[in-house]
């Protein structure tokens, strides 16, 4: 069901607040002309008042900057003739939106309204349209709505639809995560129990848990399979407490078969819910039941998770998503835009995959601003076409580094706090996470030596110059160092602190 006073911009379409939505589309249209509302508005936006604001949906980056620059007068001024002078407008990405094909988005819109054919009655303070109604749709979207298959309004209904590991590309930075999920798939609670699969934000860790989810639904349909976030777990679990049904939460969360858990280190902290899922964790692993878990961070860097926890997420196999080399990215750029059945080149998938490296979703966001773009325009993309139409995205998905960011990863991965940091001690635990952070610092922000040196203690240039060859000499001669009993080469903990700055 859509959220109250939210609606997908399409004809004859009413939302909650009463406010018939044939008006909207007869003033857009007389603002900014059919063919800009149709290529930028119907089935590609959506419309959602607050209070005197309108908020306005869009899929991408792309669209966002552009329609903020085109049509923020002709919306704003839709927005006062709607809710009066005080009105204002907002434009912000939205997910709805962006996760959804034209089809869907027309489904979704088919399924809020309560009739086809709605008398146009213009309120008292609207500032009426110079027509004397409102613009209505052709017969032949009318035909096309009315045709507008069943199912579809029932699968948006649904809600989530779980991605399959058919569709998961393989490449050297996740081949053994996707073995290991395939394995886990084919004989549940036998192998590698638990499962643990870390990585950077947009990797796949997500999409590898649903498609555990789907194929063992679908090899093993007699198990009893969950998949949640440890948010949802956090949840179900407060919200046990406040009612006093905790034997019931046990109840449902202790006797499934298959315990499938994203993002598990939101429990960061939170001591009462770690508790609580130890003991559902090891109910489920003393009697043979598959537990699937995926983070951002290594179980020995889950610092503020419980020592009895974070050894058991150790004691299966713990898989590391790395990101995607070049030849693996060329491939998902390829699928992607099967996907999106739109026109363009191999030369600007080349670029696509070649230019945005950090993960999946920056490749998806790149092809949808160039499928718009050839929605718009009506051409082939070709290289040229997607070096300027994505060179604006790729500024604005340039992240700044800071010496404070920088410091706080030095100080979470090595368990110090930021005056010990910058203190005058010697000693090593210290002296040496101080060199990293200088190191870090050097190499991922615009600062000089001597405004480095200043920050980390008060120190001068020549310190900092030297604790940037300190720490390239012990990448380069395989120095290790000890982080939280374990032994570490320079070089993982680099990579390490390094994700962690990607994230920040």
């Amino acid at each position: 069901m859509q959220p109250e006073s939210t609606v997908v911009v399409r004809p004859h379409d009413t939302d909650e607040t009463g406010t018939d939505q044939s008006v909207i589309l007869g003033l857009l249209e007389q603002q900014i002309g059919s063919r800009n509302l149709q290529h930028w508005f119907a089935g590609k936006t959506i419309f959602t008042f607050d209070g005197e604001e309108l908020v306005v949906g869009v899929a991408n980056p792309f669209l966002l900057d552009w329609m903020q620059k085109r049509f923020r007068d002709a919306v704003a001024e839709i927005a006062r003739s709607q809710r009066g002078p005080s009105a204002r407008v907002r434009f912000e990405i939205d997910s709805r939106i962006a996760t959804l094909t034209d089809d869907q988005v027309s489904a979704t819109s088919k399924a809020t309204v309560e009739t086809e054919e709605s008398t146009v009655q213009t309120p008292p303070t609207q500032t009426p349209p110079t027509q004397s109604s409102p613009t209505r749709p052709s017969q032949a979207t009318r035909d096309s709505q009315a045709t507008q298959p069943r199912e579809a309004v029932v699968a948006t209904r649904m809600g989530r639809r779980f991605s399959d590991l058919a569709d998961f590309v393989c490449g050297t930075s996740n081949e053994l995560a996707l073995t290991a999920a395939k394995q886990v798939c084919a004989a549940p609670g036998t192998r590698f129990n638990p499962l643990f699969v870390h990585g950077g934000v947009g990797l796949g860790k997500t999409h590898l848990l649903e498609g555990i989810y789907r194929t063992i639904r679908r090899q093993h349909p007699a198990l009893n399979v969950t998949y949640l976030t440890s948010e949802a777990f956090t949840n179900y679990f407060t919200e046990a407490l406040r009612e006093r049904t905790l034997p019931s939460f046990r109840q449902r969360f202790r006797t499934v078969d298959v315990l499938l858990v994203d993002d598990i280190d939101f429990l960061d902290s939170k001591r009462v819910v770690q508790e609580e899922f130890l003991h559902t964790f090891k109910q489920l692993e003393s009697h043979g039941r598959q537990i699937v878990l995926t983070s951002d961070r290594h179980p020995r860097l889950l610092t503020k998770i419980s020592d009895e926890l974070s050894t058991r997420f150790l004691s299966g196999l713990v898989c590391r998503i790395e990101t995607p080399q070049i030849e693996t990215r060329r491939e998902i750029v390829e699928r992607k835009a099967a996907v999106l059945k739109t026109d363009i080149s191999p030369e600007a998938l080349d670029f696509v995959a070649g230019r945005f490296r950090n993960n999946v979703r920056e490749l998806e966001g790149a092809l949808n601003c160039l499928a718009t773009y050839r929605e718009m325009t009506g051409r082939r993309v070709r290289a040229a076409t997607a070096r300027r139409v994505l060179a604006e995205l790729e500024r604005d998905c340039i992240r700044v580094v800071r010496m404070g960011d920088v410091e706080q990863s030095i100080c979470s991965f090595f368990g110090l706090d930021p005056e010990e940091l910058k203190s005058k001690q010697r000693r090593r635990t210290v002296s040496r996470p101080r060199m990293l952070a200088m190191f870090l610092s050097r190499k991922h922000t615009q600062a000089a030596y001597s405004e480095i040196g200043r920050y980390f203690g008060g120190r001068n240039h020549s310190t900092v110059m030297s604790a940037e060859r300190q720490v390239q000499s012990w990448v380069s001669e395989g120095a290790t160092v000890e982080v939280a009993s374990q032994t570490w080469s320079m070089r993982e903990v680099l990579e390490a602190l390094e994700q962690q700055l990607q994230a920040c």
